[in-house]
């Protein structure tokens, strides 16, 4: 016997709805339109799937059975019809990223130059933040943080390999108050912290010993939220600085910063576009995902 397979979905729907209005418009037709489709599918069936009263619907036992049968291969049709309807797509619209200011491989330039050229009809903006805080409430559509602070139901694309931190200061101040030999000699040096903002307490500098993470609380004669300040203070003899090594790469390059206790300065993973798991992805984030993967 043939069964009509809309009316099957017209009844999926009254069941998670529990109500004939709702699921009418949820589909933009009439409720008697609905009533009529699920009537028929009972007699089709010869069995009552929901118990109607003035006030209110309820699943009988066959409609609960019913249901529970026929949800999930819903959701697998619906995905499959989404999943055809997004190759014909074009990736279009504002792409609202959230990104780590320490993310120097993903804000260097050429990534994300490319990717624009790639696909001009997505307008990316680029939102460079070190606040924590949830991208889906503030309606950003991905991130982009260290791997070992993205929280674990969310979807992750690395866009960076292995990194770590280094101290480093201008080899004018290590001339003049000496080098550390070891992370706890930090207390007896001038230090430029980072802080996130103005009301988090500066970033603790974290180091390795014998394969023990610990971490040093100096006392920083200056902090900043600006990365690039901080850089520039280190150059100019202001003291010992701490971050990731990328952020001091040119200054590294040409001698006017020299990095200190390397090993105690293990390696680490990196950074990674984040997102949330979704069923029916937007092209234009697929289409950088796809882009940062290959």
């Amino acid at each position: 016997m043939p069964y009509d397979l809309n009316a099957l979905a017209v009844f999926a729907l009254v069941a998670e709805e529990k109500n004939f209005r709702a699921a009418a418009d949820r589909i933009g037709v009439t409720r008697s339109a609905v009533s009529q489709s699920i009537r028929k599918l009972e007699e089709t069936l010869g069995i009552a799937l929901l118990a109607r009263t003035t006030r209110s619907v309820a699943l009988t036992e066959a409609g609960e059975r019913l249901y529970a049968q026929i949800a999930p291969s819903l959701v697998e049709m619906t995905d499959a019809l989404e999943a055809a309807s997004n190759l014909q797509r074009r990736p279009r619209g504002q792409l609202n990223l959230a990104v780590s200011s320490i993310a120097e491989s993903f804000l260097s330039g050429p990534l994300l130059a490319r990717f624009a050229r790639q696909h001009p009809e997505v307008k990316l903006h680029v939102t460079v933040t070190d606040e924590e805080f949830d991208i889906v409430a503030e309606g950003y559509d991905a991130g982009v943080r260290l791997g070992e602070v993205i929280a674990q139901d969310m979807i992750a694309v690395p866009v960076s390999g292995d990194l770590r931190q280094l101290a480093v200061a201008s080899p004018a101040y290590l001339e003049e108050f000496g080098t550390p030999a070891h992370p706890r000699e930090l207390a007896n040096h001038r230090c430029i912290g980072w802080r996130t903002s103005p009301r988090v307490a500066p970033y603790r500098w974290e180091f390795a010993e014998n394969g023990k993470e610990f971490s040093v609380a100096v006392t920083e004669s200056i902090t900043t939220t600006e990365m690039i300040l901080m850089v520039k203070l280190a150059v100019a003899g202001a003291g010992i600085t701490f971050g990731m090594e990328d952020s001091f790469a040119e200054p590294l390059a040409r001698g006017e910063l020299v990095a200190v206790l390397e090993d105690y300065c293990p390696t680490f993973p990196g950074f990674y576009l984040y997102y949330p798991s979704r069923r029916n992805m937007a092209p234009k984030l697929r289409a950088l995902v796809d882009y940062l993967k290959r």
